[in-house]
């Protein structure tokens, strides 16, 4: 007689001490905004012990660096777009931004010139930029270059109003969005409650895009992530936000036009 014994513990099923997955796991897409300029808790990022992605700006005294040390450590690096919001200082945004006065050929112009200073880019997103994700125009161009360059672009999300989802499906790109800004408030307690807000989304969906900063509350935000990590064993994982896009959107690079920045 052959005795099968079953346990289930953890969304696990153990068949005689071997174990299988009752149900895939949840995924968890992190991104990190904001390096390249040496800012406080970008080391606590890099150093986690999970998959994490990096938003690095462009033209900044450590952009070439940071884009190197994270594809290093198998990072996944976007191109942290600088884009003019509806309300805040031009000054604010850093080198190179897009702002709504520039032309399709100066728009054009800057997000090339954006993705060949990022060592090894393989997706782009907004800094700030409420303004310029609500303009079709602009974002178009945008998304355009995104394609002939082989990245996809993840919209922040700082406008409700944002058309980028919209466009990036027209154009055969990826939908993809923030869900949840970690860090909005810089205290331990907000940035825990972000994450607990995260695991009651991943209660009736799959996946979750979470964006957070380096910065003055980067070493708290990589210190909530060290930890929620240690909570998440065996339910929610951690993955690259290109391998969200492959399995979520099937979706792969047809680049046109070589780029510069691998």
């Amino acid at each position: 007689m052959i005795v099968i014994m079953l346990t289930v513990s953890m969304g696990c099923i153990n068949v005689d001490g071997f174990a299988a997955h009752a149900e895939p796991l949840k995924k968890v897409a992190i991104i990190i905004d904001d390096l390249g300029n040496g800012m406080k808790g970008t080391q606590e990022i890099m150093n986690l012990p999970a998959k994490v992605n990096v938003a690095i700006m462009p033209f900044l005294p450590t952009t070439k660096k940071d884009a190197e040390l994270a594809h290093q450590k198998g990072i996944d690096v976007l191109v942290h777009m600088p884009m003019e919001p509806h309300r805040g200082r031009r000054e604010w945004l850093g080198p190179g931004a897009i702002t709504s006065d520039l032309s399709d050929e100066e728009v054009r112009k800057r997000v090339e010139a954006a993705i060949d200073n990022v060592p090894h880019a393989i997706g782009m997103n907004n800094h700030m930029g409420s303004k310029i994700t609500t303009d079709r125009r602009i974002m178009s161009i945008v998304l355009d270059v995104c394609k002939e360059r082989g990245l996809f672009f993840v919209d922040s999300k700082t406008d409700h109003k944002s058309v980028v989802a919209e466009l990036a499906v027209q154009k055969g790109l990826p939908p993809v969005e923030n869900h949840i800004f970690l860090d909005d408030h810089h205290s331990i307690s907000h940035i825990t409650g972000q994450m607990r807000l995260a695991e009651q989304k991943l209660e009736t969906q799959d996946t979750c895009v979470m964006i957070g900063h380096v910065g003055t509350q980067g070493h708290l935000t990589a210190g909530v992530i060290r930890d929620s990590i240690n909570r998440w064993s065996g339910q929610i994982e951690t993955m690259s936000i290109s391998e969200m896009v492959k399995q979520v959107w099937q979706w792969t690079p047809e680049s046109t036009l070589p780029t510069s920045n691998k």
